[in-house]
């Protein structure tokens, strides 16, 4: 109940505490992605969702802050595009079986138990060939300052994810220094892993 109340005491802010625009990452790789439906967990006030919807992807946005999911229903109609929204927390959020297209997980930061079986959950979810997206901060963002947790547990790296993605080809995993521009709540240079995984095609028979 804290980790709710916490962003829903954020998001209850005017404005959107990371902007309206995209992700830079997924905005680079929603070429790779197969159209069609499309899970944002973590999704806050709904912008990577959006975003996924204005480009024909039937989108279905999670988070823990029912304030957070309310503002992405407000930005989904402003952009006039459907969006269905879920408050849940990922502890117990039912990902579905081989169900989605694309799953996109943009700076959700969980203790690593959690976020371990998060991403299991992630891989059983995913069709075949659908796509896993992923931008979160590295320990090396302590550095830096620019956004994110000061909880070294909660941030990731390539090999933990590596380890974590069994299952799931990844095509894009790597670590690198950019410049985050995401409204008033990531602003800087910042240190982030980045990761475009794709869950293997069945085998055809004979």
């Amino acid at each position: 109940m804290g980790y709710t109340n916490r962003w829903d005491e954020r998001y209850s802010a005017d404005g959107y505490v990371f902007g309206t625009e995209p992700n830079g990452f997924l905005a680079d790789t929603v070429p790779r992605l197969r159209v069609g439906r499309a899970l944002c967990i973590a999704d806050g006030e709904g912008r990577n969702s959006v975003f996924l919807a204005e480009r024909g992807f039937t989108v279905t946005a999670m988070d823990a802050s029912a304030i957070g999911m309310r503002k992405a229903t407000t930005l989904a109609m402003t952009r006039n595009v459907g969006l269905t929204t879920h408050v849940a927390d990922l502890e117990s959020y039912d990902f579905g079986n081989a169900r989605w297209d694309a799953i996109v997980s943009i700076f959700c930061h969980l203790p690593p138990e959690l976020r371990r079986r998060v991403h299991a959950r992630v891989a059983a979810a995913l069709l075949p060939e659908g796509v896993f997206v992923l931008e979160a901060y590295t320990p090396r963002q302590l550095e830096y300052g620019t956004g994110g947790p000061s909880d070294a547990q909660l941030l990731m790296t390539v090999e933990d994810l590596q380890s974590e993605l069994t299952g799931l080809e990844l095509q894009i995993a790597r670590e690198t220094v950019r410049d985050v521009v995401e409204g008033r709540g990531h602003t800087g240079r910042a240190s982030v892993v980045q990761i475009l995984a794709v869950k293997p095609a069945e085998p055809r028979g004979e």
